[in-house]
């Protein structure tokens, strides 16, 4: 019997200082997180300085929870994970030089992740049973992206956004409707009083039959709706407004998704990311998904967010396929999946 592989796995991306243990890619022992949403929240987004300086006052004893948690020592650790990019620089090095400093200190491998192949990977942990070839839809407050999975660590990027990711989208259209910071959970909630075909935002397509994205318009067209409006002293009812703006956005991730699906010739889509816990995502996907046949899987919610087991199972799939990172790892900001 081979032994198993257990991974410590760090992730400061962003705004959550998160480690957990992962045995085998997808047996999660421990899955720590430290939010700083309570601290970001009165500046309406992320603060990166002050991400930075919260990721430095937490990380050793979150390191530390994760590993008790887990009930296993740092030896008995086989490798180490950690995001490397995309997301905040100063939050990345925080990771980045923590995680450098245990696998020096114990001589256990490093290994550096990009963080949305992290989010696909928390599919790997919520469906056990799940192996490539399947589509995967990323969705998050930073990252629009179609990815075919051929197989662990093989990928094809089939669309992206070309500005606002949808998250991003949804966190600008929640402050100028006065719902606040994060938008996503906000603006879901709120549609669910709406009526989604009161006004008619527009979809972006592409003449090039592109699989891409464009949320800017979108979102523009909500603040020219909401200026007017305003000039002419009409009341705007915000349930309505969410709940348009959400079904614009949801139909064109689900459309571009299940064309991709056709495209490869797959029948298997994994949705991940922060935005993949939105409701009217998931029921609109799953209810096309099962007019064309198609499986639809989405991790559980605390997967979605940012955290360190989809590091950890990440992780373990560049370990078992040869590519090790060395001491000389640093932060990279803008590193674009499948770059390494």
């Amino acid at each position: 019997m081979e032994k198993d592989i257990k991974i410590l796995a760090i992730e400061s991306s962003c705004d959550e200082t998160a480690a957990a243990v992962v045995v085998n890619g997808r047996q999660v022992l421990s899955n720590i997180i430290a939010s700083q949403i309570d601290i970001h929240e009165k500046f309406g987004g992320v603060v990166p300085e002050v991400a930075s300086r919260k990721h430095i006052e937490a990380i050793s004893a979150v390191v530390q929870e994760a590993l008790d948690e887990a009930k296993i020592t740092l030896e008995e650790i086989d490798a180490i994970g950690v995001t490397y990019g995309p997301g905040l620089v100063g939050a990345l090095l925080v990771g980045v030089q923590y995680a450098k400093g245990l696998a020096y200190a114990t001589n256990k491998p490093l290994i550096g992740v990009n963080h949305i192949e992290g989010h696909i990977s928390a599919n790997f942990i919520q469906h056990k049973e799940l192996e490539p070839p399947f589509i995967c839809l990323v969705v998050s407050g930073g990252h629009t992206t179609i990815v075919h999975m051929k197989d662990y660590g093989n990928f094809e990027v089939m669309g992206q956004t070309r500005d606002d990711a949808a998250g991003e989208a949804y966190d600008k259209v929640a402050r100028a409707i006065g719902l606040g910071y994060p938008g996503g959970p906000k603006i879901d909630k709120i549609a669910k009083e709406g009526n989604a075909d009161a006004i008619k935002f527009p979809r972006a397509n592409f003449h090039d039959n592109s699989l891409d994205f464009s949320f800017s318009g979108v979102k523009s067209a909500v603040l020219n709706y909401l200026n007017k409006a305003n000039m002419k002293n009409e009341e705007i009812n915000v349930p309505d407004v969410a709940a348009s703006f959400q079904k614009a956005v949801v139909n064109v991730l689900v459309d571009n998704a299940l064309k991709a699906c056709e495209i490869k010739g797959v029948d298997k889509i994994a949705i991940a990311g922060g935005v993949a816990s939105n409701s009217c995502l998931r029921e609109t996907m799953i209810k096309e998904g099962q007019n064309k046949n198609i499986k639809v899987l989405f991790p559980e919610m605390i997967l979605c967010t940012d955290n360190a087991a989809m590091i950890g199972s990440a992780a373990y799939f560049e370990l078992i396929n040869g590519r090790v990172s060395g001491l000389t790892l640093n932060a990279m900001p803008n590193l674009k999946l499948g770059e390494r």
